[in-house]
């Protein structure tokens, strides 16, 4: 397939539909005259999302063959260009979509798809979808629609991905800086496929009243404005393309969709193909909510890159110790941990299968075998002998042990999340650098969970823990700095042999992203299907 210009334009919307209206044809003109064959707008492009309730919500969306979808259409055809829009939809039905639109380059509407999972006060205003949005075959390939909040979650661009989608459609409508640093490129990267994500700028609520909330908030006012950065990602999760923090703009790529129709790793791994998704169904069942109370405010945790630190680092307090694959022998470990309280995780081959290890002064607490095939231990890799996530109840929290190349599946953390787990070790091995610099970091931001990460030396490590400060529109407790979900990172270079931190396994209980939006229980349940079949 022959490269396809795109853009992504960022805007500023409010109250005034007909200055709105004005935003969106300068940015698809400014689109057009750069080339682009496709522009991506964001979300809630018609009013800012603000309303009294569900009635002034329904009355000011859209309706087919308004003045605003018209002059859209119209833009479409004059330049000969596909547009996505997000904005509220008035359906028939007397229901309120968060719903995107995909106009050909005759100005037709060749797709649409409402919002699956809404944010916040968005649930006091607009209904979730009812069904998965399309997969379109397109000039600039298979193309799936997505908005904001489906973004910050794994499961809305997963099915669109397993259904074929080779380029992602992003509309936003948030003041999160995290946006661009990680949730906006690890669907690109996670999932093989090209994303373009456009967001808005200028005030996200109503002007007369920001500084009020911000009060209320202990946010500074700037803070509650679109964060920008719209931007456009390859598959590998390189942003080639972003435009400022601030401002009206466009950014425009060359594209080739195909690209994204290699799902393998460098040792040849299909990420898609290595799915299991037989041992996926409880991401599809009902939320059930968090059955276990909060587990301990703090714990010290390390990772230690010779199993011959061990004793000297559970000495010095660390109660969680993560080592590498294949580390150390569980007998030896037990003994070097005599006198202590702390546990160590480590990975071994048992029956030809490989199987992490909890190990305390006892002997091995649990056993966790590897869910999914992996070529990257041993000289032939192993088949999985795994069949569902085993957590362990230790005195400060739940834990649980993602084997391997297990980490790669962003399915995997759900299914250790709605087991309640606080707290994830993951022996690993790095094949490429978006696994340690967005999904690992996005498995603990997604889930709430802490994650510690133990590699070879020679590859660098983490250690991602929870923030006290993470529920919207709650008082925040420390400054503010625009990143809602990211978890606290402390690196462990390669050359380094014990890397230490303190994670917060009590913060795991606390998925509240926004009032009425829980990050595990406000995935799309019901419309999993190409997860799970």
């Amino acid at each position: 397939m022959a490269p396809v210009r795109v853009a992504a334009a960022q805007i500023e919307a409010g109250q005034d539909i007909a200055a709105n209206l004005a935003a969106c044809l300068r940015v698809i003109d400014a689109a057009a005259a750069a080339g682009a064959q496709l522009a991506v707008l964001p979300e809630f492009c018609n009013h800012l999302s603000w309303y009294t309730g569900r009635a002034q919500a329904h009355a000011l969306a859209t309706r087919p063959g308004d003045p605003f979808l018209t002059a859209i259409a119209g833009r479409a055809r004059r330049h000969g260009m596909w547009i996505k829009i997000n904005v509220t939809h008035a359906w028939p039905d007397g229901t309120t979509g968060g719903t995107n639109f995909l106009f050909d380059s005759s100005g037709a509407v060749v797709g649409t798809s409402d919002k699956q999972t809404l944010m916040g006060a968005e649930n006091d205003f607009l209904e979730p979808a009812p069904a998965v949005g399309p997969v379109m075959e397109t000039p600039f390939g298979r193309v799936g629609m997505y908005a904001c909040m489906e973004g910050v979650i794994n499961e809305v661009t997963r099915g669109l991905v397993l259904r074929g989608a080779q380029v992602m459609l992003n509309s936003l409508n948030s003041f999160a800086l995290d946006e661009a640093d990680l949730h906006i490129p690890v669907r690109a990267a996670e999932n093989k496929a090209w994303v373009i994500a456009a967001n808005k700028v200028g005030p996200l609520l109503p002007v007369a009243e920001l500084p009020a909330i911000a009060a209320r908030l202990g946010v500074p006012p700037e803070w509650l404005h679109g964060a920008g950065e719209s931007q456009i990602v390859a598959p590998d999760g390189t942003v080639v393309a972003k435009a400022p923090r601030t401002g009206e703009a466009i950014v425009v790529a060359d594209i080739d969709p195909s690209a994204a129709d290699d799902k393998r790793r460098p040792d040849g791994t299909d990420i898609l193909a290595t799915r299991r998704p037989a041992l996926y169904g409880p991401i599809a069942d009902p939320p059930m909510g968090r059955q276990r109370g909060p587990g301990a405010p703090e714990l010290p945790v390390a990772v230690v890159r010779s199993s011959g630190l061990v004793r000297e680092t559970a000495l010095g307090g660390a109660k969680l110790i993560v080592l590498p694959e294949l580390t150390g022998s569980p007998a030896a470990l037990a003994d070097v941990l005599g006198g202590t309280d702390a546990h160590v995780v480590t990975t071994v081959i048992e029956n030809a299968a490989h199987v992490g290890v909890v190990v305390g002064a006892a002997g091995i607490v649990a056993r966790q075998p590897q869910l999914h095939a992996s070529r990257a231990v041993g000289p032939a890799g192993f088949e999985p002998t795994g069949k569902r996530i085993v957590p362990v109840d230790l005195p400060w929290g739940r834990l649980a042990v993602v084997v391997g190349d297990d980490a790669l599946f962003p399915e995997t953390f759900r299914l250790a999340a709605l087991l309640d787990a606080d707290v994830v070790a993951v022996p690993y091995r790095v094949q490429e650098p978006w696994e340690l610099s967005l999904a690992l970091p996005e498995r603990a931001a997604e889930n709430r969970l802490n994650v510690v990460v133990a590699t070879p030396s020679g590859q660098p490590a983490a250690i991602f823990s929870m923030s006290p400060d993470f529920t919207l529109w709650t008082r925040w407790q420390g400054p503010f700095t625009g990143r809602i979900s990211t978890p606290i990172r402390t690196d462990v270079p390669g050359d380094v042999l014990v890397g230490t931190a303190v994670v917060a396994p009590a913060q795991a209980a606390n998925r509240l992203v926004s009032r009425l939006t829980d990050l595990v229980d406000g995935r799309p349940w019901r419309l999993l299907d190409a997860l799970t079949r």
